[in-house]
């Protein structure tokens, strides 16, 4: 975006030999709202947010959204993910699981069910659901001028069933026997489940060509800050390899991969993927299925798995966790408050999906209008501190050049402690990570600030202390 120029006409008042002329002068004042380039550096201690326009407020707009934009500084995030905002296709549109629109005999009723987001029927367009072109315009603007940057949903693998190129491209698509368009399948042939999409063909080079151009053209016409691509292990790396070096030709992007496979964070292509094996693991420590040396255990598969490059997103919840699998009170209870903590302390970035920091507590439905909540509970102040906490302090930084991860023995089958460190910065993290009361010991020397609470402790090596169920405190060194 170029920068934009104000006309300032000063009127200045002189005097002539006893005559009064009024002089204009015109001089041109740049007022440059663009945002620095997103950097490494930015993002070792940055948030990102997921949001879910639709569900966000009962509007379900750009505009209602962009007015709240202010308020996600104030929990620290730096990156807001904007799930699909494109069009969402008529044909063969979803209104359940199970269900497609046109199943619903009431027309009244078939009105509610909005669809996927994730059925694009075309890339370049808005969803009118959200608004207009300019709408989105004044939330990216609005972002930028919050020091917040802005990255879209992507989804190459497929499109909806009346996306232009079935028409005009079917040779874009995958062809079942019969040579028709199929939906996306898995390597035995079955049906992935995704009914209301068409399966994209990558051995197409043509594909690629029309893909990067409509990815290039949010990052070089509208200034986006780059993408979250959906599924973007099922498409072929090949494509990446190609797409991600054009993309930051044009400008300085981020790119996180729904995926988990090393491959596609090497060669400078993406930065961040998905932290599904700390989701599920976190999720089974809740239930009392996994402890702590299961976490031990899936921290040195982490440092063995990524030692090439890439770092993680952790997650207590996303927008299909939430609807599908539950919330995050309904898988994690009681540990909910812990768990968040340690997806901020541990190597990586944390996440906050719409509504978490309101204590959604509610599984927003996908296919159709609903809303979060919007009254501060229990996790606005903890995400107020953690997100302060993870911004500033520079042990907790966790992207390319992370603070270190040092395992720290506490004589507890309960308690896990670990230090984090860089530079000058170190801090140590100590949870409860069961259900019952626990006894511990740290070999840790000197008075300690615990900064959610402000409480300093005297620290000592041996010395026995206590956590209640699922207490956890943050430490920082003050002698």
């Amino acid at each position: 975006m170029l920068p934009k120029k104000i006309i300032l006409i000063l009127c200045i008042l002189c005097v002539f030999a006893c005559k009064e002329e009024t002089k204009t002068e015109t001089v041109e004042i740049e007022n440059s709202t663009e945002i620095a380039p997103i950097t490494d550096a930015v993002l070792e201690s940055a948030i990102i947010y997921e949001a879910n326009i639709r569900q966000y407020s009962p509007e379900g707009t750009f505009e209602a959204f962009t007015r709240d934009i202010p308020k996600l500084k104030e929990l620290g995030v730096k990156v807001i993910w904007l799930m699909p905002i494109f069009p969402i296709s008529e044909a063969k549109r979803k209104a359940t699981q199970e269900l497609m629109v046109e199943d619903i005999q009431d027309p009244k009723e078939r009105e509610k069910y909005l669809g996927s987001y994730y059925a694009v029927a075309n890339f370049r367009e808005i969803n009118p659901e959200f608004g207009t072109i300019d709408d989105f315009r004044a939330l990216l603007q609005t972002a930028h001028d919050n020091d917040i940057y802005v990255i879209l949903d992507w989804v190459p693998n497929h499109t909806g069933w009346d996306h232009v190129w079935i028409t005009e491209h079917p040779d874009f698509y995958t062809k079942n026997a019969q040579g028709e368009i199929t939906d996306p399948l898995n390597d035995d042939g079955t049906p992935v489940g995704w009914n209301d999409v068409a399966d994209l063909d990558y051995s197409n080079q043509a594909l690629h060509r029309a893909m990067i151009d409509d990815m290039k053209y949010w990052v070089k016409e509208e200034g986006i800050d780059g993408f979250r691509c959906d599924m973007a292990g099922m498409v072929p790396t090949e494509f990446w390899s190609k797409a991600i070096p054009e993309l930051r030709a044009e400008k300085d992007i981020f790119m996180l991969a729904e995926w988990d496979n090393p491959e596609l964070t090497q060669n400078n292509l993406f930065e961040m993927a998905y932290g599904w094996e700390t989701h599920h693991l976190l999720n089974a420590i809740a239930k009392g299925e996994k402890n702590v040396q299961d976490l031990d255990n899936h921290m040195n598969h982490l440092a063995e798995k990524w030692r090439g490059g890439g770092f993680l997103m952790n997650f207590l919840t996303n927008h299909d966790e939430n609807s599908w699998a539950g919330t995050v009170r309904e898988r994690m209870g009681d540990a909910s408050e812990a768990m968040l903590a340690l997806t901020y302390c541990l190597p990586g970035m944390p996440l906050v999906y719409s509504g978490q920091e309101y204590d959604l507590d509610h599984r927003l439905k996908f296919f159709e209008k609903d809303s979060i909540p919007k009254e501060k509970g229990t996790m606005w102040p903890l995400m107020e501190k953690l997100g302060s906490i993870k911004n500033n302090e520079p042990a907790l930084s966790g992207a390319k050049e992370p603070g270190s991860y040092t395992r720290l023995s506490t004589n507890s089958e309960m308690v896990f402690a670990f230090k984090r460190e860089k530079n000058d910065n170190a801090l140590v993290f100590v949870a409860n990570l069961s259900g019952k009361d626990a006894t511990f010991t740290l070999q840790v020397e000197g008075d300690y600030k615990e900064l959610l609470s402000e409480v300093t402790l005297s620290m000592a090596p041996g010395k026995s202390m206590e956590l209640g169920p699922w207490q956890f405190m943050i430490l920082r060194k003050t002698n």
